[in-house]
């Protein structure tokens, strides 16, 4: 019986950028922002019709976004709705670190 071999491919770091997504920095962007969205959320145990309403958005769209369901989200639009939590958003532009190729993208939550 002949023996089958399996190549294992290491990735990125960037599941976005290892499947081909031209948009890989945008996307994984919105994914850390709707990430920190639903740690507020479920901090202040929120519901999803009081979030909605906070949010001024239809409830099936804050569901969406539970779920990182992202397409009809920007950043700029999940930017704001962390300010709508009563959070400040700042944002910091720094030389590029030594050990990147291209510059980073990332979301730090502030104790």
């Amino acid at each position: 019986m002949a023996r089958k071999t399996e190549t294992v491919e290491g990735g990125t770091g960037d599941v976005f950028r290892d499947l081909g997504f031209a948009d890989a920095g945008e996307r994984k962007l919105r994914v850390q922002l709707a990430m920190r969205l639903n740690d507020l959320i479920k901090d202040r145990k929120l519901t999803q019709t009081m979030v909605a309403e906070i949010f001024g958005i239809p409830q099936p769209h804050v569901s969406e976004l539970h779920n990182f369901k992202l397409s009809r989200f920007s950043s700029e639009r999940l930017l704001h709705f962390i300010t709508l939590l009563d959070k400040d958003v700042e944002i910091v532009i720094r030389p590029k670190a030594a050990n990147h190729t291209t510059g980073l993208v990332s979301v730090l939550v502030a104790a």
